[in-house]
């Protein structure tokens, strides 16, 4: 059975990070191996939470995993709280990524034009380094301009991207895109939740996918507001489906589909968005 190194943090509330991962990657028949960042009571955006910091166990359990011989077929980080945190992927790497072992990183940092509170130019800094590593990275438009420009001018060109017509808006994030592919030297981009209306139409949330110098867009209509772990369920189906040899634009389209059922019930059943979004019974959706 294929494996997965899935890094990242344990939260018992909210249906993102790893207790979104575990379950997706499960059932697309892929062994999900949690690697813990941090063990939280709930995810950081309710009003309070406890958190219990992983940073200094990752390099003895690290250590265990060497002992067991493993080497997982894929690795797919996702929240860091810190630059320190990273250095310990990239050992991670050094130690577990072969030549052809799928790397996905998802390099949370920000959203909507504005930072994360995590955020520093030393995590930045560290998060360039980890995309130089990976096959594919799943930024949404906010994180693609701070990998290629940092803070200050990732602010001033989604200020302008703001006001452009939405032809131009579009292709100005294809650019984007493709310039993250160029400066990184990567195989595949995914920037995700891009609103997007054509004229007369409802709101779309759309993603944009590039691999190896294709470009596309996945679209899903959009209901309700911005829920918890979203962004997870998205690149843990498309680690799952990469590893399983599924086109890119395959599991870009298999993880709009299920997201996009999960939401809905999220909206039907007045789900907090603090929550998450009601995946489980969708499950079915994603098995091989």
């Amino acid at each position: 059975m294929k494996k997965i190194a899935v890094i990242n943090d344990l939260s018992g509330l909210g249906k993102c990070s790893l207790t979104a991962a575990i379950p997706v990657i499960s059932v697309m028949g892929v062994q999900a191996c949690p690697l813990p960042t941090a063990v939280l009571s709930n995810q950081t955006g309710y009003e309070s939470y406890f958190c219990e910091d992983f940073t200094e166990h990752m390099e003895p359990y690290m250590e265990q995993w060497k002992k067991r011989g493993f080497f997982p077929d894929g690795i797919y980080t996702g929240f860091l709280s810190d630059d320190k945190q990273a250095d310990r992927i990239l050992k991670f790497m050094d130690a577990f990524a072969g030549k052809d072992t799928l790397i996905l990183t998802d390099p949370v940092m920000g959203d909507d034009g504005v930072v994360y509170p995590i955020y520093t130019e030393e995590l930045r800094s560290r998060f360039c380094e980890l995309t130089r590593r990976s096959y594919v990275i799943t930024p949404n438009l906010t994180e693609a301009l701070l990998l290629l420009y940092g803070k200050e001018k990732m602010e001033e060109i989604w200020n302008k991207l703001q006001k452009a017509s939405e032809a131009r808006r579009m292709e100005e994030i294809r650019e984007i895109g493709c310039g993250l592919a160029r400066k990184f030297s990567l195989p595949a981009v995914v920037i995700t939740g891009v609103d997007h209306r054509d004229e007369g139409q409802p709101l779309k949330m759309g993603n944009l996918v590039l691999e190896n110098g294709n470009s596309s867009w996945v679209f899903a209509e959009k209901s309700g507001g911005s829920y918890s772990g979203t962004g997870d369920l998205f690149a843990s189906v498309l680690s799952a489906g990469l590893v399983k040899r599924y086109s890119m634009k395959t599991c870009a389209e298999l993880a709009v589909d299920f997201i996009s059922a999960s939401i809905r019930d999220a909206v039907e059943e007045g789900t907090d968005r603090n929550d998450g979004v009601c995946f489980e019974q969708h499950l079915g959706m994603l098995l091989p």
